[in-house]
């Protein structure tokens, strides 16, 4: 129950953490007891995992995925939880007050796109939709600087070099998990790391 008390568990993971300590003619029957109790419920477990992502940290619909696998959920259940995931909202409300903070920083175009683009491919987002939300980001943040002058196709077009690199990126560094998930990608030096923009 100290387990439960926590935050929200799979049932693979009470049926992890109950192996340490008993024998599974014990753990069985157990864990049939808590999921008829409704204190375990992989699809309640699913849902407000992927609630709390979406509100907190903001990351692609792949990464959760990973996540949600990595603590034993099946597929069935993370396609039903992951259902109407909006890979670009959640992009944007990721890079939002990084972006903000940027700005108000006074950086070029570039530095904007190199650490905005790292902070998204850090959270797992694909290169299509860093280059939109980055672009995105970069209009939005800067309003003032943008009146009678430019366009979206310009914006595009001085995306950095570093956001076509995110394509394979597939770290989960920022992951509470992220030490048992491992990094099936690659090294996390493909983005450069900038606390700050966080």
């Amino acid at each position: 129950m100290r387990f439960l008390a926590y935050r929200p568990r799979s049932e693979a993971e009470v049926r992890r953490r109950l192996a340490r300590n008993f024998p599974a003619q014990v753990v069985a029957p157990l864990v049939e007891s808590l999921t008829r109790q409704g204190l375990i419920d992989d699809r309640a477990f699913a849902r407000q995992w992927r609630a709390s992502r979406e509100k907190r940290r903001p990351r692609s619909q792949r990464l959760i995925k990973q996540e949600l696998r990595h603590l034993g959920v099946s597929d069935e259940v993370i396609a039903e939880s992951l259902d109407g995931f909006d890979d670009a909202a959640n992009a944007y409300l990721a890079g939002e007050r990084p972006a903000q903070r940027l700005a108000d920083r006074g950086v070029d175009r570039a530095e904007f796109g190199r650490r905005i683009a790292a902070l998204l491919g850090r959270r797992g987002f694909g290169y299509g939709v860093i280059r939109e939300t980055t672009g995105q980001l970069w209009r939005d943040s800067r309003p003032d600087a943008l009146d009678g002058q430019g366009n979206s196709d310009d914006d595009e077009e001085q995306l950095p070099e570093v956001v076509e690199e995110e394509a394979s990126y597939e770290s989960n560094q920022e992951s509470p998990y992220h030490s048992a998930a491992g990094n099936p990608g690659q090294s996390p030096a493909a983005f450069p790391v900038d606390r700050k923009a966080d």
